[in-house]
């Protein structure tokens, strides 16, 4: 490996440590009660080593948010799309790739899912990645479910959405509860909503 391959591979690792050790101390304290200092701290550096990556704690925070936001989608789509099986069979699979990504990641899960900075920036950020969640929602059941009303294809996206974020959430603060049961639930709430939305 080339002086600068190992130079860029260093400063990749190095980088990967910060954002672990933000993403663990913004879940725990909260974006308010963590600062550039704390991080630096906790990852055993001088807070001018630390700006060598990052330029701001908000900058930090948004790369974290944007580390994490294509896995949030990609792994579960990949289940479904690919899978073997009927339906719910694909869905279950899809669901477990979707909760195992939270079980894997709980820090950057809970920034994910609460924005707790009251900065414009990241609020258009979770904006967007809701947006985002919902319209894979909406085209997942265009696409397997056809013949619903189109009016309903957004609201049914907005309640998979924000079921799968309040579930991810609950379980985070009862880790012992098995991921199978919230697979299980839901595959039983999207199979509800959508044999309901059918009728």
């Amino acid at each position: 490996m080339s002086h600068i391959a190992r130079t860029r591979a260093a400063r990749a690792e190095a980088r990967a440590h910060i954002e672990d050790t933000a993403a663990r101390l913004f879940a725990e304290r909260g974006y308010a009660g963590t600062t550039i200092g704390d991080i630096a701290a906790e990852a055993g550096l001088s807070k001018p080593m630390l700006y060598r990556h990052f330029d701001s704690k908000k900058e930090l925070h948004l790369a974290l948010l944007e580390r994490h936001r294509d896995e949030l989608a990609a792994a579960p789509i990949e289940r479904l799309l690919h899978g073997e099986g009927d339906l719910p069979t694909r869905l279950a699979a899809m669901y477990d790739a979707w909760f195992g990504h939270v079980q894997t990641h709980p820090y950057t899960w809970r920034m994910m899912f609460r924005d707790t900075t009251g900065d414009p920036e990241v609020q258009d950020f979770h904006r967007e990645l809701q947006r985002r969640q919902r319209a894979t929602d909406v085209a997942l059941l265009r696409a397997y479910v056809p013949g619903l009303p189109e009016a309903e294809l957004e609201p049914l996206g907005e309640a998979i959405r924000s079921s799968l974020y309040g579930l991810a959430l609950w379980w985070l603060d009862r880790p012992e509860k098995p991921r199978e049961v919230l697979v299980a639930a839901m595959v039983r709430i999207t199979r509800g909503l959508v044999a309901t939305a059918s009728g």
